[in-house]
């Protein structure tokens, strides 16, 4: 398999997971802050223009991080990353789409990249301060789902991956001080050895 990925986005949370698996995959840079995602070579494997992107053994693409996450974590059963039950994937699938859609997309997008939110420069500052308020937000209500659990669903899963990537900007980009429990298990993850193997294989280390 080959993983399109860029240091430090979201895509480290596919990274991680893969490195849980265990089986042999590629990874592949794709320089967002080169524009690399809208040239040629990747554009013709994802028009989407964004990583992650995954492209499996048979060659076929598979894109979206839940898409991604629910694929890997359902093709290795035994590795108990998909919680079993119609009730516990649903709330598997309520807070991953919780993280990637509200407190990623609506919140550190808008840190991040507040240009791409408004045509006008002076906007920015408000921009990147609304991002930093729903981030915010969207730690406290995290912090409240995982309570006093090793992991969001109580065992560990896809979704704890895509938390370490919330936690990983909250402390490292964005200066935003985590809820107690969720520094404990932004440090939880950091001790697992398949993140270590991901944050080392994309220079982050």
């Amino acid at each position: 398999m080959k993983l399109f990925y860029f240091p430090g986005a979201c895509s480290v949370a596919i990274d991680i997971m893969l490195e849980e698996i265990g089986k042999p995959f590629e990874r592949v840079k794709v320089d967002l802050a080169k524009g690399e995602q809208f040239k040629g070579e990747f554009i013709a494997i994802n028009p989407k223009a964004k990583v992650p992107a995954l492209v499996r053994d048979d060659g076929t693409l598979l894109t979206e991080l839940p898409a991604i996450a629910w694929w890997l974590g359902k093709t290795n059963p035994t590795l108990g990353m998909i919680p079993e039950g119609a009730e516990a994937e649903a709330r598997l699938l309520e807070v991953l789409d919780y993280m990637v859609a509200t407190v990623h997309m609506r919140g550190f997008a808008r840190i991040f990249g507040p240009a791409r939110f408004t045509p006008t420069a002076a906007d920015e500052p408000a921009i990147a301060q609304t991002g930093r308020d729903i981030a915010t937000d969207g730690l406290k209500a995290l912090s409240h789902m995982l309570g006093a659990k090793p992991y969001l669903l109580g065992t560990y899963s896809v979704a704890d991956a895509m938390l370490f990537c919330i936690e990983f900007w909250s402390v490292g980009r964005a200066q935003i001080k985590l809820p107690e429990n969720l520094a404990a298990h932004f440090e939880r993850m950091k001790a697992r050895p398949a993140v270590a193997r991901a944050l080392a294989g994309e220079g982050l280390a």
